[in-house]
């Protein structure tokens, strides 16, 4: 452990980014395939219902057609069950708002449940990290929702329409598996490893002793649309462990993420690591069977953990080239290191043998979050009918999509919202009256917006919803045309009341919990190192100890990053132990440099040996 004292960190003056949080980043490597995925889910039941001439059921068939969004960076057996608990809930949401609206018509209180329907969504979607597009679209449906003339007679079949057209989507989003049927963990591993080749990049770019390990190399992430992203898409990497939109991005939004230690290059590393988790978890997802191409995988993630734990001799074009392979049609390409042997394999038995977490364990630090969820969105919900707008769901729901994971992330939100969707009513404003030409003409709009959005809103949240918010509009007029001025009026209003009440609920509402997370995962690190290092002290530790070890050593790493990045972005509590957190990155990735060459996994450079001073270990 370093002998060295700890001084929190002084409190600087907070930013507001707006630049920032505007700039557009690289498109997601596979963008196309939400956006086809949406359009082939929602077109056979919307033309079906213009052949009928029902265009005013398009409301119940949409809300199943949306859950063709989730899932997209799972392997399919992951996904199967992602997509059905997808529309299980969309339909449970659904219920409960179609039988309120159909007992009540008083607006505050079907208000009050939208509020209480959002922070649920928002919590269960945070919790077990469904990852794009998050709680909104569940919020969307089920605000909407009850706010649709209702009778209670008619609540079954119009749930029965939106669980047919669930099961349209699921069978939509896994129709892919017969074509490429491991397409997803190959992209997982192939993000892990161009993850790890860019920090080695920059490793080897440095001069001077200590320039692999020193806890401030790699490139800089802070062009407010990367952080984990570096990992070449985003809907994977730690994304998984937010809410489609965030995720790691913590570390890039100019004001947190890795900057908050110090130094922006520190998340580099954080998303490497961030990536190889996220690569392990999409491999284990796939179940226990075992093959050739799994195994494969399975050693090139060792690579990219092996690369990560000692940059200095990793080879960045190797994997890079080992990436751009698996991202094609071939085969998974062999790891040709003869030191790669069945002991690096265990890897992923250390992860299947790892305790999960409980139910209370995972929701009760999103209490915060799921407070100012319900808070902001039925202020919000209220400011609307007291201005006298007819559509207080829009006011709601835009203040349920502000909520990230702290509260500089949601001011980001929020300027992206507003943006996107000011100007978003005025695309409406232009493309309306060809709506208007008949139903058919409503359906295709609506189409091409929904493939916009999905094509779009990877590249930043702003733009995507240039694309949302006339699709939005345009569902309105499923059961007849609507005055466009008015509509664009109550819309742009209901953007700056949601944006505006959401956010000083957030400021209300503070996250006292953040600072203390950062303590649990500060003392995590130091019980998981502590472990490494008595491992690597005995001469006689067995593989399966030293894999463990590092294991558990490399995946508190990654919570204690991420707890950083989120605390680092609240506004209302005590000063982070910053340099507390930068010390113990940097001894900790020691040690794993150290576990990965007491494992046989590298070479012994000149001078290090299998020492147990892991503190002096320079990969």
């Amino acid at each position: 452990m370093s002998s060295a004292t700890p001084v929190p960190s002084v409190r600087t003056a907070r930013r507001l980014p707006l630049a920032g949080a505007l700039r557009l980043g690289r498109p997601s490597d596979i963008w196309f395939k939400p956006a086809l995925s949406v359009v082939a889910s929602v077109a056979p039941p919307g033309l079906l219902l213009v052949a009928l001439g029902r265009l005013d059921l398009a409301l119940y068939t949409m809300a199943g057609s949306l859950c063709a969004l989730y899932a997209h960076n799972r392997p399919y057996a992951a996904r199967a069950r992602a997509l059905a608990g997808v529309v299980l809930g969309m339909l449970g949401g659904l219920a409960v708002a179609l039988v309120a609206a159909s007992l009540t018509g008083n607006a505050v209180v079907l208000v009050t449940v939208g509020a209480v329907l959002a922070a649920v969504q928002k919590a269960l979607c945070d919790a077990t990290r469904i990852g794009p597009p998050g709680n909104v679209v569940l919020t969307f449906v089920s605000s909407a929702s009850l706010f649709a003339p209702q009778t209670l007679g008619q609540v079954p079949g119009h749930l029965a329409l939106a669980a047919a057209a669930g099961a349209w989507a699921w069978l939509v989003g896994m129709a892919p598996a017969l074509i490429r049927p491991h397409g997803p963990e190959r992209r997982a591993t192939a993000h892990a490893l161009d993850a790890a080749a860019a920090y080695a990049a920059t490793a080897a770019a440095r001069t001077g002793p200590g320039a692999a390990d020193d806890g401030l190399t790699g490139p800089g992430t802070d062009d407010g649309n990367t952080g984990a992203r570096a990992a070449g898409d985003g809907n994977t990497g730690a994304r998984a462990a937010g809410d489609g939109n965030t995720g790691a991005r913590a570390a890039g939004d100019g004001n947190t993420g890795a900057r908050a230690a110090g130094d922006g290059n520190t998340g580099a590393r954080a998303a490497g690591y961030a990536a190889v988790q996220s690569a392990w978890q999409s491999l284990l997802s796939t179940g226990n069977r075992p093959s050739d191409g799994r195994r494969a995988l399975d050693r090139l993630v060792v690579r990219a953990e092996v690369a990560l734990a000692a940059p200095a001799e990793a080879d960045p074009e190797r994997l890079r080239a080992w990436a751009r392979t698996l991202r094609g049609t071939g085969p998974v390409p062999a790891v040709d290191d003869p030191r790669t042997d069945a002991s690096e394999l265990l890897g992923p038995a250390a992860e299947r043998a790892t305790p999960r977490r409980t139910l209370w364990g995972v929701l009760a630090p999103l209490t915060p979050l799921a407070v100012r969820t319900a808070l902001g969105c039925a202020l919000a919900g209220y400011a609307s009918l007291a201005l006298g707008i007819g559509r207080p769901y829009w006011a709601l729901v835009t203040a349920a999509a502000l909520y990230q994971a702290n509260l500089t992330l949601t001011w980001s939100r929020a300027v992206q919202r507003v943006v996107g969707n000011l100007a978003g009513v005025l695309l409406f404003a232009a493309v309306a009256p060809v709506a208007h030409l008949g139903p058919l003409a409503l359906v295709l709009c609506c189409l091409a917006f929904s493939f916009g959005a999905e094509a779009l809103i990877s590249r930043n949240y702003w733009l995507g919803s240039v694309c949302v918010t006339p699709l939005a509009l345009l569902v309105t007029e499923f059961a007849g045309p609507q005055r466009t001025g008015a509509l664009v009026t109550e819309r742009a209003v209901d953007t700056l009341v949601g944006a505006l009440v959401g956010f000083v609920a957030a400021l209300a509402v503070t996250n006292r919990r953040a600072g203390d997370r950062v303590a649990r995962c500060l003392t995590a690190v130091d019980r998981a190192r502590e472990a490494a290092a008595r491992a690597l002290a005995d001469p006689q530790a067995a593989p399966a100890v030293l894999e463990a070890a590092r294991r558990d050593l490399a995946a508190a790493l990654v919570d204690l990053r991420a707890a950083a990045d989120a605390a680092s972005g609240e506004w209302w509590q005590r000063a982070l132990p910053q340099e507390r957190v930068v010390l113990a990155e940097q001894s900790g990735h020691r040690t794993l440099a150290a576990t990965v060459r007491r494992q046989g996994l590298l070479p012994t450079s000149p001078g290090t040996g299998t020492g147990t001073d892991t503190e002096d270990v320079r990969p």
